[in-house]
């Protein structure tokens, strides 16, 4: 009775009172503690019963099967296995389901199976615990295979073994052969669907992203007159926060008020996370607020709601409330906040849970522990992200796959890659997460070798089809250069969706091939594909890189107009790249003015970078005045405005502003360029001498000098900044660092090779010059993907026209 009540304790103390106690009374206590989920204690349990002399039942080997089963104690339960046999109980046809039930629980399908097909006797359990035992391990096949063999063995199937067969479609993808087993039931077997069975239907189309499906089904079980229950209510509002269906969700919502489960809290907290899902916080958080009962799961569904919605103050200030009403958090509450900080780049805060993570013992929970990488990693700090990822007492393919992605995410592409060598090597398998990191550590160092080797072990694994893989891949080649090769991958994906036709659009727009661009974005909408706010950023990126400004207007009007997309600073700033690169100073400032965001530095970056192209000093001078205003500590506008003075000839000023930048005491980026060569990636900075080849590098250099003044080549010594003499600025430009890499791949690679060089910084104007004269005498295509576009030179010409 107590057991049944819920209270173990009480039943304990009479149990400990007894002054005899049989197997039965044994079999009460263990039935308690393995019934309210405390196997380890059952076990024991039954462990203390057999010293005792006492010879166990079936059913009490039973109950500590399903306890074994529970946690998933294969050795006792091998044990219990071995006991059974001893005591003549292996034929019993309950006892015989619940061993196939327990090796099925602890991923032993095949011993199962093999103890399935061995038994003297077999009713609709022992098959509903194999077709379970399959679904539970992904089996979904093998589940349905087993389901029509027990059909052609006249087992007559019931509601259980429907659900369990549902269900294995459901994990395995198999949707619409688990709609035919489901309208089959009633057709076939004469059973008619329970609520389980409905919410099992239900669940296979939402687990599987037909969330639509899943709500059209539960308006069906409403005319049949099932009664919901609150797996259904769940199952349906998972589906919604997937879609984004708030009318729906609320419809939903009315349903669970006038059905009575507004008060369980299961159903509460994923109310909670639809309404934050579909956008709407304030409404989640009155939910929140007025909830009955709340646990833990109800806060870090809060919490997530906010750092889903870029809210990361107001996820942290939650948790700070949570802790004043002394809720203990969990591992999900710590990886929702540290994706709040990481979003926010909040390393204090970052650093303050990490303490309390430690504090209350999560540390060595892989999922936080690998968050906690992505955290540091997101907040630049790379290697602290490094030391925590080495110290890890476990770790799984989420945290080396967080560890790539936050070397890629901080430009260090070298160890990204390396890393995902060590990974190899140490047997972890790469997941569809990994090979997205590494693409694009490959992108950012145009390490296309590495990039096609990614691709082969892709198709090894079998995620080509993948559509966020696909769209990877598509992103890589287009920022390796490879555009063609880019587009033909695109055209082949058999599933494409905006993010695909973004990174195509994206492609071209870096090779500066605008109207291509401009062609695919027509093609994108009348497929019917909605563009949104990076399609955006990509199309108008494209049209400035090709002087394309009036189909940049009118791509820039039709966001609101045509397509409900507000524009946001990154588009802000595109259109004023587009004006400004093409010479439209006033239309330029009078769009800056008008922009119903305040201007930040970026904004006045990209027009000062336009000056620099036009040798534009007032418009210059003014807007380097507005960054350096708000971004005192940038080099990138005291180099801008420099080299304006410079080509402009004003000594004075160039003079004032190098000692206006010394006194601000900021340093300029050292450029660097990158060579893959062999499969190895070489780094080249400005002036570099470290290469164990740069005697040979130098001496290629000087070839190549001697050559190019002969071809008419004269350096542009405005690219200089420092004040010496013009021998010591030709012996500085000369050791740029995409010529470094030039030349080294020059002596590196077989003639007619491809030379594909990725830089950090804009190309300047020299070594733009100097390239084009070098693809001309060495007979090479020659590719710089600088950190503005991608230059194409061959027999003296660039790609980009000198538009750039």
């Amino acid at each position: 009775m107590y057991s049944k009540c819920g209270s173990v304790l009480d039943a304990h103390k009479v149990f400990s009172n007894m002054p005899q106690r049989n197997v039965y009374s044994w079999t009460a206590i263990i039935s308690a503690y393995a019934d309210s989920g405390q196997g380890e204690e059952a076990i024991n349990l039954f462990q203390q019963m057999q010293r005792t002399g006492l010879a166990p039942d079936k059913v009490v080997f039973v109950v500590v099967l399903k306890a074994c089963a529970s946690l998933a104690a294969l050795e006792q339960g091998k044990q219990l296995h071995s006991d059974i046999i001893k005591r003549g109980f292996q034929s019993d046809v309950i006892v015989g389901s619940t061993l196939v039930d327990m090796y099925a629980k602890c991923g032993c399908t095949d011993d199962a199976r093999e103890l399935f097909n061995n038994m003297s006797e077999r009713n609709v359990v022992s098959w509903n615990a194999m077709i379970a035992g399959y679904a539970q391990n992904g089996l979904g096949k093998e589940a349905l295979a087993l389901y029509e063999q027990m059909k052609q063995e006249g087992v007559q199937p019931n509601n259980v073994t429907f659900v369990c067969v549902l269900s294995a479609c459901a994990h395995s993808r198999l949707v619409d052969e688990g709609r035919r087993v489901f309208d089959s039931m009633r057709k076939d077997h004469g059973v008619t669907p329970d609520v389980v069975s409905w919410s099992a239907m239900i669940a296979g189309y939402a687990q599987n992203g037909l969330g639509k499906e899943a709500l059209a089904l539960y308006e069906q079980m409403k005319q049949e007159d099932v009664q919901p229950n609150n797996v259904t209510f769940v199952v349906l509002l998972k589906a919604c926060a997937s879609l984004a269906a708030l009318e729906q969700g609320k419809q939903l919502h009315f349903d669970i008020i006038k059905r009575g489960f507004q008060s369980d809290v299961i159903v509460g907290n994923t109310l909670v996370d639809m309404y934050a899902k579909c956008g709407c916080t304030d409404d989640a958080r009155e939910l929140f607020n007025n909830m009955s009962e709340r646990n833990v799961v109800s806060w870090s569904a809060m919490i997530a709601g906010y750092a889903q919605n870029g809210l990361g103050k107001e996820a942290l200030a939650l948790y700070e409330q949570m802790k004043q009403e002394d809720v203990q958090p969990n591992n999900v509450t710590f990886v929702v906040l540290l994706k709040a900080c990481a979003s926010l780049a909040a390393l204090e805060q970052g650093k303050q849970l990490h303490s309390d993570i430690i504090s209350r013992g999560f540390q060595s929970d892989v999922i936080v522990g690998s968050t906690l990488v992505d955290m540091y990693a997101k907040c630049g700090c790379t290697d602290d992200a490094r030391e925590l990822f080495n110290n890890m007492s476990e770790r799984n393919v989420v945290s080396w796959s967080a560890m790539i992605a936050g070397y890629a995410q901080n430009g260090l592409g070298k160890e990204a890659l390396a890393l995902y060598e060590q990974m190899k090597q140490e047997g972890v398998q790469p997941d569809i997460v990994t090979f997205t990191c590494v693409l694009s550590a490959c992108a950012s160092l145009a390490a296309l070798e590495q990039g096609k080797q990614l691709h082969f072990d892709i198709i090894k694994r079998g995620f080509q089809s993948d559509v966020i893989v696909g769209s990877s891949l598509v992103d890589m080649y287009g920022k390796c250069g490879c555009i063609e090769d880019a587009r033909e991958l695109f055209n082949s994906m058999s599933k494409r969706d905006v993010v695909s036709w973004s990174a195509m659009i994206a492609g071209y727009a870096q090779n500066g091939l605008g109207k291509e661009a401009l062609a695919l974005y027509e093609q994108m909408k009348q497929e019917g594909v909605q563009p949104n706010n990076i399609t955006f950023t990509c199309i108008l990126s494209a049209c400035a890189h090709s002087r394309l400004v009036d189909e940049g207007r009118y791509v820039f009007d039709s966001m609101c107009k045509d397509h409900d997309v507000t524009p946001t600073k990154e588009h802000y700033v595109c259109m004023v790249d587009l004006l400004a690169r093409a010479g439209y100073w006033a239309d330029a400032e009078l769009f800056i003015n008008k922009m119903p965001i305040e201007p930040d530095s970026l904004v006045w970056m990209t027009l000062l970078g336009a000056a620099r192209n036009h040798g534009h000093v007032e418009i210059g001078r003014r807007a380097f005045d507005l960054v350096v205003k708000l971004d005192p500590k940038n080099a990138a506008p005291y180099v801008l405005l420099s080299n304006i003075y410079a080509a402009a000839g004003r000594k004075d000023e160039l003079a004032k502003i190098r000692n206006e930048m010394k006194d601000a005491g900021v340093k300029k980026l050292p450029g660097c360029s990158w060579i893959e060569v062999d499969k190895q990636v070489h780094a080249f900075v400005v002036g570099d001498a470290t290469h164990p080849q740069s005697k040979e590098i130098l001496a290629e250099l000087d070839r190549l000098a001697g050559l190019m003044k002969e071809a008419g080549y004269i350096p542009d010594l405005s690219f200089v900044l420092d004040d010496v003499e013009d021998e010591e600025k030709e012996k500085a430009l000369c050791k740029h660092s995409e010529k470094l890499a030039i030349a080294f791949g020059l002596i590196s690679t077989p003639p007619g090779t491809t030379i594909r060089i990725k830089k950090n910084l804009r190309m300047c104007g020299d070594c733009h010059n100097a390239t084009k004269i070098i693809s001309k005498i060495v007979r090479r295509e020659i590719i710089v993907l600088d950190a503005n576009r991608s230059h194409h030179f061959k027999d003296g010409f660039c790609s980009c026209r000198d538009y750039w």
